[in-house]
C-alpha cells in the first residue's frame, strides 16, 4: 500500500482519505510572477542609506529577494530573548501563480482544482528546513511546547533527533510552538498558509515538481532528490535531503507531511485569492501538504494535498515555519 490512498490509509489509521469532488476545468497552465516593487520601509531606502541609517538582517534579506540575488543574501535568524538563535528563514518575494494542477498532470486529484490566481501580495519569510528535532526539544527544554504528546505517540520511531524533522507533531502542537517562538523572538511566527505553501514549493516553476516533471531519485542532494517510498530507508533523514529550490528552500517534496494552516476543504470552489489561510470549510482537519518518505512519488507534486484532524500525530508528519515580514 506504498504511497497514494493506501500510504494515507497507514498514516490516519482509520482509513481515511481526502475526499474527492468533481472539480471544473482548470486553466491550461500554471504562472509565476515576481514583485519587483521597490520596498515601503524606509530603513531600507536608498535615501535611508545616504542618511547612516544601518538596515536590519530582515531589511537587507527582504530586499535581496526583491532584487533575485543569491538565496544566501535572503537569509536570517532572529535572536532568541532566552539566548541563541532561532531557526533558519528565507524571505520569499511576493508575487501570483495558478494554484492547483491542470487536468491533465498525471497523478492528479479532484481536490487540487479548479485552478485559480492567487496573488502573495507582501514577501514573506519561509523556514529553509522543516523543523527539527533540536528545535522542537529547545521549546521543550523552555517549557512552550509539551513533549508528551509526541513521545506517548513514539517519538522519533528509533530513526534518530538532532537534525532529522521532528515527527509525531500534531496540529496544535506546531501551533504551541510557533506561539513560543514568536514570544521568545518578538515576530510573528506561524504555520504557512496553503496558498503560501504551494507558491513556495513551485518557486516559480509550472510543472509537477520544483525542478521538473521528471519523478524523483532517492539521491540527497541531487537536483531531483526527494526521500519517498521509492527509497531503501522509509524513515526520516537529517533535513537537506532534497536539493534546495529556486527560493532556497529545501525537502518541500518528501521527507514529511507539513501542516499548514488552513482547515479542509475538499476543492479550491470559493477559495481566498490572495494568499491568506482558508479559515472556512472543516477546520476540525487541517491541510497537509508535501508528501513525505512514506508517499508515492505522485504524492510528492506541487499540487498534492491531503488533510487529517488537528490533534492526530504520525511518524511522517512534521512542520515548516512562517514569519510575517513588515512593510
Amino acid at each position: 500500500f506504498a504511497g497514494g490512498v493506501g500510504a494515507v490509509s497507514y498514516l490516519a489509521g482509520k482509513g481515511e482519505v481526502s475526499p474527492k469532488i468533481s472539480a471544473d476545468k482548470p486553466d491550461p497552465i500554471n504562472v509565476v510572477e515576481r514583485d519587483d516593487t521597490p520596498l515601503s520601509n524606509p530603513a531600507a531606502s536608498p535615501e535611508a542609506e545616504q542618511s547612516g541609517v544601518q538596515k536590519t538582517p530582515v531589511q537587507r534579506a527582504i530586499e535581496a529577494a526583491r532584487n533575485g540575488e543569491a538565496v544566501e543574501k535572503r537569509e536570517f535568524r532572529d535572536k532568541l530573548s532566552g539566548g541563541g538563535t532561532g531557526p533558519e528563514m528565507v524571505v520569499v518575494p511576493a508575487g501570483r501563480f495558478v494554484m492547483g494542477s491542470p487536468a491533465g498532470e498525471k497523478g492528479r486529484d479532484d481536490n487540487e482544482g479548479p485552478t485559480r490566481t492567487v496573488v502573495i501580495s507582501k514577501p514573506f519569510a519561509v523556514g529553509k528546513y522543516e523543523v527539527t528535532w533540536t528545535e522542537w526539544e529547545r521549546c521543550v527544554s523552555a517549557g512552550g511546547c509539551d513533549n508528551a504528546g509526541p513521545v506517548g505517540a513514539g517519538g522519533d520511531h528509533g530513526w534518530g533527533k538532532g537534525s532529522r524533522p521532528v515527527i509525531n507533531v500534531s496540529w496544535n502542537d506546531a501551533q504551541a510552538y510557533v506561539t513560543w517562538l514568536s514570544r521568545e523572538t518578538g515576530e510573528n511566527y506561524r504555520l504557512l498558509s496553503e496558498a503560501e505553501w504551494e507558491y513556495a514549493a513551485r518557486a516559480g516553476t509550472m510543472t509537477k515538481f520544483s525542478w521538473g516533471d521528471q519523478d524523483p531519485t532517492c539521491s540527497r542532494g541531487a537536483r531531483n532528490g526527494a526521500n519517498n517510498w521509492t527509497c531503501s530507508s522509509l524513515s526520516t533523514e537529517p533535513v537537506g535531503f532534497s536539493a534546495a529550490n529556486a527560493y532556497g528552500l529545501h525537502d518541500m517534496h518528501g521527507s514529511v507531511w507539513e501542516w499548514t494552516q488552513d482547515c479542509w476543504n475538499d476543492s479550491y470552489n470559493g477559495a481566498p485569492s490572495t494568499g491568506v489561510a482558508w479559515e472556512g470549510g472543516d477546520c476540525s482537519r487541517r491541510v497537509l501538504r508535501g508528501g513525505s518518505f512514506y508517499s508515492d512519488p505522485q504524492d510528492l507534486r506541487s499540487a498534492s494535498r491531503y488533510a487529517d484532524n488537528a490533534g492526530n500525530r504520525y511518524i511522517s508528519i512534521g512542520f515548516r515555519l512562517a514569519r510575517s515580514l513588515e512593510d
